[in-house]
C-alpha cells in the first residue's frame, strides 16, 4: 500500500466528518427557523437539506493508480430547499395572514430534524472512531518497525 493510499483512508473519514458536520449545521438552522413565517426572500422559511454524493466513481476512474487522492469518500453536492408542501394554518390575527386568514408556515418537522441530528451525530462519531483506529494501527506498525 502506497503512501497516497494510506492518506486516502484518512481523506475518506475526513470527508465524512465534514459532510456530517454540515448536515448538523443545516438541521440546527432548520430548527432555529421552524417558526419563521417571514424571510428576507419573502414568504415562510423553507426547510433545507444537504445532498451527498459518493466519491466512489472517482476512485474507479483512477483505478487505484498513482492518483489515489481521487478517492475522497463523500462529497456534498449542495444544500437544496425541501420541496414538500408548506402547511397553511388559519390564524386571522397573525401579521402574515393572507386575505382569508391563513398563514403559511415553514415545512420543518421538529421530530424529523431531531432524527437528522442524531443520525448525523452518530455518523460523525463513527468516522471519528475510524480515524482513531487508523491512528492506533499506524502507531503499532511504527513501534513494530522500530523494534525490528
Amino acid at each position: 500500500m502506497g503512501f497516497g493510499r494510506i492518506l486516502s483512508v484518512t481523506d475518506i473519514s475526513a470527508s465524512g466528518l465534514a459532510a456530517e458536520r454540515l448536515r448538523m449545521e443545516v438541521a440546527a438552522n432548520n430548527i432555529a427557523n421552524s417558526n419563521s413565517t417571514r424571510t428576507p426572500e419573502g414568504g415562510a422559511f423553507r426547510r433545507k437539506q444537504v445532498v451527498f454524493a459518493a466519491a466512489y466513481e472517482n476512485a474507479l476512474r483512477a483505478s487505484f493508480g498513482d492518483d489515489a487522492r481521487q478517492f475522497r469518500g463523500v462529497t456534498v453536492t449542495g444544500i437544496q430547499p425541501d420541496s414538500s408542501e408548506m402547511p397553511r394554518i388559519h390564524k386571522p390575527g397573525h401579521p402574515d395572514a393572507d386575505a382569508d386568514g391563513f398563514v403559511t408556515f415553514p415545512n420543518v418537522s421538529l421530530p424529523n430534524e431531531m432524527v437528522d441530528l442524531i443520525t448525523a451525530s452518530r455518523s460523525y462519531e463513527a468516522n471519528l472512531r475510524a480515524l482513531k483506529s487508523f491512528r492506533e494501527i499506524v502507531q503499532q506498525a511504527l513501534s513494530l518497525l522500530r523494534g525490528a
